[in-house]
């Protein structure tokens, strides 16, 4: 492995600490090298908050070494003015002669520019250094900034015998698929995503609450389709305890501080003009979690990046079938004896 590749990869590992928290940013680590040791890391770690070449700068305790050392990025530093000033700007007046960076920023008020300014500065810039997986890093930010749209994962839980739900329920809570660590598992993808969509019948027949529990982390954004106002206003994601988007016919409802609500036309397509909505809100990243009708939906568009698919060991013999999906999956893991199957839409994917 080349060194500078190796650098780019400690870069990645450190803006990973960001997942969850840098939202409407991308994740972003940085590293100072001088004489082939590291003086100086930082990443991102919260929006309005220091970026990441910031903070590597600033830990770097005997600044005079940075007018020989090379700086590394994850991605392009920023040129304008936001809730920070433009990270090369910062680079330029620290004097760091030397610049790698893995991936150019898409975003329109970067896209080059922060590249063009230090190279005009007299700094010697490296881009693309092992530019695949900083991509996959950000492909939430990728995704946003050039499909105007935010990364979509599908989520679901089905039977052995295919089913994600039973015939008959007594009580107005979720009947559980899988084992308790796969249950963790999903709120740690939570934590990590932006938003949460389910439809009606979801919150009418299990009145979850969407909320991160058996992990920490932020909630994400709740969202939830009610075309015809049934959910009953004592249901969980109407609580205003965080943010919740309710897609109904109409506007003029009970809004709250936390709970807005927005209007679409159920009879065109539900899913592109969710996910318009959501590009609106700057929202970067959406779990579906269902039901079958809202995951379907979004499945016969052509709609989604990840799909995440648990089998548990349980069966109901009759119900609501799963979704039609082809489980041509990319990745197959285990969790005690619930099987995780993990799906790349390659059509939408690859062309980030």
């Amino acid at each position: 492995m080349k060194i500078q590749e190796q650098y780019i990869k400690r870069c990645i590992q450190l803006a990973k600490n960001g997942l969850g928290t840098t939202y409407p940013n991308p994740m972003v680590g940085s590293v100072i090298v001088y004489d082939g040791k590291i003086i100086g890391e930082g990443w991102h770690k919260k929006a309005g908050e220091p970026h990441a070449e910031v903070n590597a700068i600033n830990s770097v305790k005997d600044k005079s070494l940075l007018a020989k050392a090379t700086i590394y990025v994850s991605l392009e530093p920023c040129s304008h003015f936001g809730k920070t000033p433009p990270c090369c700007n910062f680079i330029i007046e620290n004097k760091i002669p030397n610049v790698i960076i893995g991936t150019v920023d898409p975003n329109v008020k970067v896209a080059g520019d922060g590249i063009k300014r230090l190279i005009k500065a007299g700094i010697n810039v490296t881009v693309g250094v092992c530019e695949k997986e900083c991509l996959e890093l950000n492909k939430r930010f990728f995704t946003f900034q050039t499909k105007q749209r935010p990364f979509i994962i599908l989520k679901w839980a089905e039977s052995q015998d295919g089913f994600v739900a039973p015939s008959e329920k007594i009580e107005r809570k979720p009947i559980w698929i899988t084992n308790q660590y796969s249950r963790q598992l999903v709120h740690k993808w939570r934590s990590e995503e932006q938003s949460i969509l389910v439809g009606t019948q979801t919150v009418v027949d299990d009145n979850p609450k969407l909320d991160v529990r058996d992990w920490t982390g932020n909630n994400p954004i709740r969202l939830v389709l009610d075309q015809n106002n049934r959910i009953p206003e004592n249901s969980h994601i109407l609580d205003n305890q965080f943010k919740t988007i309710v897609f109904s016919k109409n506007k003029d409802i009970f809004e709250k501080e936390n709970t807005i609500f927005e209007s679409i036309d159920f009879k065109k397509n539900v899913a592109n003009q969710i996910v318009s909505t959501l590009y609106r809100h700057q929202i970067q990243s959406v779990i579906i979690e269902g039901g079958k009708q809202t995951l379907q939906t979004f499945i016969d568009n052509n709609l989604w990046d990840e799909a995440r698919l648990f089998i548990g060991k349980v069966q109901f013999d009759s119900g609501t079938k799963a979704p039609n999906f082809t489980k041509n999956q990319n990745v197959k893991l285990n969790i005690e004896n619930d099987e995780l199957l993990i799906s790349r839409n390659h059509d939408k994917y690859n062309n980030i």
